[in-house]
């Protein structure tokens, strides 16, 4: 831009006046010609495209297409029924004879409690059994022989059978003083220590009954009508990554969660799977809801912005337009589109970061996204 100044004394200015009118006239239009904002066709003028730029996007067609939709539910690995095993018997604890983590077998003892005063109990009861059964030995000869009444013999009869069954009852209380499994599996918990005194119903042990590995999962109530028992699933262990296993839905419960609203549904875990789990280990299901034939698909990397206000930048005529669309299912790397867009219609796949509405826009082909994202050429750069 070419500045001019002048500068004359208020005396010579009126006979000159017309000559410097003239040559700040010439001065006007020359730094207009060369401003960058003039009206000449310079990248920045009206000629131009907006902003002297060009971002590189790679597009893809929206087109029809089938879509299976999927739902990945994460839920921790659980044995198929956990039985508390508690105290029938009040005392101390003489010996705990398992940790956590262990194997046990139906009927193996667990822990012992003091049982010294019920095997004292025991002697007595079994004495006063033995007076009681002789009393009605020696009754019963009596009433064949007619010396005693139908009366007498009632006594001593119930008390052999009151002594009996007294002598029962002490043999049963004393049996508790072995604590016992009553399932096959595993101990998942440990909550006593030997030496510890413990009242009647006194939670000792969790064992969990591994034959069967289960993960339970909330679906949503929107969802769930989709899955039935039976039915195989895909399962992924985050212990062994990389893999994935089957499982099948064993059963999905009658109500939802009245807090969450989600229907939970328990997973089988079979074959390997079940053998390298174990309990409280994350899973992650994935359970098929639904396939859909004939509905408009779009790579799911073309939609942009939060859910409800989805949009898409469409490609035409070297410019991009945004266009909100609203967005159906989404199953991996294919997104539906229920409106807002047509088939056919070529929409930006990679480099939209940072993409206005209207922008320049140069489509290529083989690029990645990250290459594209970082790129721009200016237009004199076109071939």
């Amino acid at each position: 831009m070419k500045i001019c100044s002048f500068y004359a004394p208020r005396s010579l200015a009126r006979p000159f006046l017309p000559a410097l009118l003239l040559v700040m006239a010439a001065c006007g239009e020359e730094s207009n010609a060369a401003s960058p904002g003039g009206s000449g066709g310079g990248p920045g003028g009206p000629g131009g495209p907006p902003g002297g730029r060009e971002t590189v996007v790679e597009v893809s067609a929206a087109e029809a297409g089938e879509i299976s939709r999927t739902v990945s539910l994460s839920g921790t690995v659980e044995p198929i029924r956990t039985i508390g095993v508690n105290s029938q018997l009040a005392g101390a604890l003489l010996s705990v004879r398992v940790e956590e983590g262990n194997s046990v077998s139906t009927g193996q003892v667990l822990a012992q409690i003091d049982d010294r005063e019920l095997a004292a109990q025991e002697l007595s009861a079994v004495a006063e059994f033995n007076v009681a059964a002789a009393a009605l030995a020696r009754s019963e000869q009596l009433r064949e022989r007619q010396f005693i009444t139908a009366a007498e013999y009632e006594r001593d009869r119930t008390a052999f059978i009151a002594a009996e069954a007294s002598l029962q009852q002490l043999r049963t209380r004393r049996g508790y003083a072995l604590v016992r499994s009553p399932v096959t599996g595993v101990v998942l918990k440990k909550l006593v220590e030997a030496g510890d005194v413990v009242g009647q119903q006194t939670r000792l042990f969790d064992i969990g009954d591994v034959s069967t590995k289960v993960v339970r999962a909330g679906v949503s109530e929107l969802d769930v009508a989709a899955l039935t028992p039976g039915m195989e699933v895909a399962v992924a262990l985050d212990a062994v990554p990389g893999r994935q296993f089957s499982g099948t839905i064993r059963r999905i419960f009658p109500s939802a969660d009245p807090t969450t609203r989600l229907v939970p549904v328990e997973v089988a875990l079979s074959g390997e799977a079940s053998r390298l789990a174990s309990p409280g280990f994350l899973a992650r299901v994935e359970l098929p809801v639904g396939t859909r034939s004939n509905v408009l698909l779009v790579q799911a990397s073309a939609v942009q912005g939060a859910t409800g206000s989805e949009a898409v930048f469409v490609v035409a005529d070297g410019k991009a337009a945004r266009r909100e669309v609203e967005v159906g299912s989404w199953a991996r790397d294919r997104v539906e589109i229920i409106s807002g867009l047509q088939p056919g219609e070529l929409v930006v796949t990679s480099g939209g970061n940072g993409l206005r509405d209207g922008a320049a826009v140069r489509v290529v082909e083989g690029e990645t996204g990250a290459g594209i994202a970082a790129r721009t050429v200016e237009t004199g750069e076109r071939e």
